[in-house]
């Protein structure tokens, strides 16, 4: 996938898949914008210091204001890739009474003005571009979500919205796709789950493959798919 000189943002590009996918970018010639939460996701982020990457500590991307000062720094965005969000688990009785609001903003929000700040963008261009956001399993298949509804009904917003958006832009050349992995093979998962089969686990660079062809000029035709990428789980 040749992206060379395109400029594509990734949310959450601290994150273990975040960091898979800008290392993928890198690979194919992207120049990468990266808002980072605050200064110690800023130093956890291995890129950092690579010339191709534009790293900025932009605060929180539930925040139209921040959301908007990132966007409006970056000339001629081809593709805006969203993996910022969180996880809480916890049946409805015994999670915090905020674990749904706080699973919307994280996640659906966020997706929600990042969408909207790169859809401003890239209209700009005139140019057409691409939107991958990121789903979940329990997203997109609701049952798998009991004991994390909030997260999964958080998720599956964002699933919706992605499918919304890939029709009210696809007349401009504006393709939205998301993926939907399942339990993805991060040492936080393994150290969660030490006895499951790791294994069967989709790696972060497999799914950062699928993220970045749907970024990519490569994908000439793909638009209002959320893709699982599930491995063998």
């Amino acid at each position: 996938m040749d992206m060379n000189g395109t400029n594509v943002v990734v949310t959450g590009g601290a994150g273990a898949l975040g960091a898979a996918v800008v290392g993928r970018l890198i690979e194919a010639g992207a120049i990468c914008h990266v808002p980072a939460f605050n200064d110690g996701e800023a130093e956890r982020f291995p890129h950092a210091a690579h010339e191709r990457v534009r790293l900025t500590v932009a605060g929180d991307l539930a925040e139209w204001e921040t959301v908007e000062r990132f966007f409006s720094g970056i000339d001629d965005l081809w593709a805006s890739i969203h993996l910022a969000g969180g996880f809480d688990m916890g049946g409805i009785a015994d999670a915090p009474p905020d674990v749904f609001r706080r699973q919307v903003s994280m996640n659906a929000a966020t997706c929600y003005l990042c969408c909207r700040a790169a859809i401003s963008a890239i209209r700009r261009t005139g140019g057409g571009g691409r939107i991958v956001n990121v789903s979940a399993r329990p997203g997109i298949e609701p049952r798998a979500g009991a004991g994390m509804a909030a997260y999964a009904a958080a998720k599956a917003a964002v699933a919706a919205l992605t499918q919304a958006l890939a029709e009210e832009v696809a007349g401009e050349r504006i393709w939205v796709n998301a993926v939907a992995p399942s339990i993805l093979d991060t040492p936080a998962n393994r150290a969660a789950m030490p006895d499951a089969d790791h294994d069967a686990w989709p790696k972060t660079a497999e799914v950062a493959e699928t993220v970045v062809f749907l970024a990519s000029p490569a994908n000439a035709v793909t638009r209002g798919a959320v893709v699982p990428v599930y491995g063998g789980v």
